[in-house]
């Protein structure tokens, strides 16, 4: 795919015609509301594989603001200490009910990019939701195990052939290669299936990559920026937090929303039509 002017004017084009700044907000509202009952759910899971809570917040703490990690951290811990394992039961459902409304709010934001109707039922729709749901919890919680094992492998293969301290650098900084690679795997079933439209793996994979790389610069830059440079503690006092969790949703809901319009915008060039609205 080449980057043109007039695809980036078209790009331009969309961010008004498609609200995209009110679609990332729509879409951080439903992240924060998403995000305790899909952390609920992933950690139930996680209890039966070798994989300690705190390996979920180190995953966020590489990503997210402190500020914000801090506030996930006292809930998360306060709800896996409260629950009691009540959550096995009728507490899964509710929570992956509640875990997929994010999923829907981003299958509405594509939907809106390819200029389609929504004209799934509202029980395949919200199926659709739930599946690409538990294939996220899936992905993440394969990217949690394989640096489980990683480190033993590397640990093992250190010891044994006597390799040097650089040797195991190398090797633990091979997950953020399986980090990215996680993210683009999320990002190309994403805009694969959650679209109302007929779409081939190569037909979203730029907006898959853009949306993974710009995710990964936007958070990290963010994150610099929150724990360096700004204090949201005092401006808004102990909502300091949540400001900065929004704000980084907010941030992460544009990146998923521009890899989506950025498929559309390829796709109208593939089948050689202009959009009309």
């Amino acid at each position: 795919m080449i980057i043109s002017f007039s695809f980036v004017r078209e790009l331009m084009k969309r961010f008004e015609e498609d609200e995209i700044f009110r679609l990332s907000a729509e879409l951080a509202y439903f992240f924060l509301l998403s995000l305790f009952p899909f952390l609920i759910f992933l950690l139930t899971f996680l209890s039966y594989l070798p994989v300690p809570h705190e390996d979920v917040l180190s995953f966020l703490r590489e990503y997210a603001p402190k500020e914000t990690v801090d506030i996930i951290e006292t809930n998360v811990k306060q709800i896996v200490t409260n629950q009691n394992g009540k959550w096995l039961s009728f507490g899964i459902i509710a929570a992956i009910w509640a875990a997929s409304n994010g999923m829907a709010a981003i299958i509405r934001a594509l939907n809106r990019a390819y200029d389609v109707q929504e004209s799934r039922s509202f029980f395949i729709a919200r199926g659709m939701s739930i599946l690409l749901t538990f294939a996220m919890i899936f992905v993440i919680m394969v990217a949690l195990v394989l640096p489980v094992f990683g480190r033993m492998i590397g640990s093992f293969i250190f010891s044994t052939f006597g390799f040097s301290h650089m040797f195991l650098n190398v090797w633990n900084a091979i997950r953020w290669i399986v980090s990215f690679v996680i993210l683009l795997l999320v990002f190309v079933a994403l805009y694969l299936f959650a679209p109302n439209k007929r779409l081939r793996v190569r037909d979203v994979m730029a907006g898959a990559m853009f949306a993974t790389v710009g995710w990964m610069v936007v958070s990290l830059v963010f994150s610099y920026y929150v724990n360096n440079f700004s204090n949201y503690t005092a401006m808004y006092g102990s909502l300091g937090g949540i400001i900065a969790l929004m704000i980084w949703f907010y941030l992460s809901g544009m990146m998923i929303v521009l890899g989506g319009e950025m498929n559309a915008i390829f796709c109208c060039q593939r089948e050689g039509r202009m959009r009309i609205r």
